[in-house]
């Protein structure tokens, strides 16, 4: 979303670079892209990319996968690129850069078994390290920066969907994190709410192994004397907030509600707050992180 609630896709067709260190999900990208309408082209030669550039702009948006192993490539050629893109009047272009973490990458690789391309006679970590290198000048002129890390590839291309959705009247995309504050906050939160003042149903038997998508649960938290004006206020921030950040031109928020455990509080703030916010038309998505850990199934009992 542009300024003002405009749509970039009413302005000119778009152009996405996707790229990233080999693993961090750069596949998963192109193919989510593919799905929302895009007209992907994947390895392009870097020399070859004015050419098709050349002349009025494209009548569906672009999405091309350029990593190590195009035929071309080099971190200059690439920059030059994103230079000439980001300067050409009749596009408008982003960079999307997939990432994970240097161990992630180790554990993929060493999963699938794969070469890397940087080290095909080598460990893995020798070219993932190079790699990782050789694209930092790439990953500081990111439009969109992904991690990957500790992500399902559903989830990854759900984080693509609301970053470069181009369906008409295209929403700002709302996620609600639930989280426990024993393991930290997730990454890229825009705000976070502090749930453990709350009353705190481990502390009833019946409701200690259960979650906050339980109505016993939920019910539990809400007779709180002070959750109404919580959810109140909190609601009001969100009412408040949404509506500016996406006249602003941003695609995506991240709302985060942490507490002791991530299993009660939090998530029955989450499912509260979604529920209402998609009720006002807003699109949202939810995680819960320790319940997804954990793989509990809805309302019933977690294992620890």
């Amino acid at each position: 979303m542009t300024k003002h609630g405009q749509d970039p896709m009413k302005v000119a067709p778009a152009v996405v670079l996707v790229t990233g260190p080999s693993g961090a999900g750069r596949s998963t990208a192109i193919n989510a892209l593919e799905d929302l309408g895009y007209e992907v082209i994947d390895n392009l030669p870097l020399s070859l990319l004015p050419r098709l550039l050349e002349g009025p702009p494209p009548a569906r948006p672009l999405a091309l996968g350029v990593d190590v192993r195009n035929r071309d490539f080099s971190t200059a050629a690439l920059i030059d690129t994103i230079d000439r893109l980001t300067t050409k009047g009749q596009i408008t272009a982003q960079v999307l850069y997939m990432d994970a973490a240097e161990e992630e990458l180790v554990r993929r690789y060493s999963e699938t078994r794969r070469r890397h391309p940087l080290a095909p006679a080598g460990p893995p970590l020798a070219g993932i390290s190079a790699e990782r290198e050789l694209l930092i000048p790439i990953r500081a002129r990111a439009d969109v920066l992904i991690d990957t890390t500790g992500l399902s590839p559903h989830d990854a291309k759900a984080e693509i969907e609301q970053w470069f959705g181009t369906g008409q009247g295209r929403k700002l995309g709302v996620t609600l994190h639930s989280f426990s504050y024993k393991r930290g906050l997730p990454r890229g939160m825009d705000i976070v709410m502090d749930c453990r003042f709350l009353q705190n149903p481990h502390w009833v038997e019946d409701l200690r192994q259960l979650d906050g998508r339980s109505p016993a649960v939920a019910s539990y938290v809400a007779k709180d004397p002070r959750f109404p004006a919580f959810f109140a206020q909190v609601k009001g921030l969100a009412d408040l907030l949404l509506p500016a950040h996406r006249d602003e031109g941003k695609a995506h928020l991240s709302i985060g509600f942490g507490c002791t455990g991530g299993k009660h509080r939090s998530v029955a703030m989450t499912e509260k707050l979604a529920q209402a916010l998609a009720q006002d038309g807003w699109h949202v998505s939810k995680r819960h992180r320790e319940l997804e850990r954990s793989g509990a199934q809805q309302g019933k009992e977690i294992t620890d």
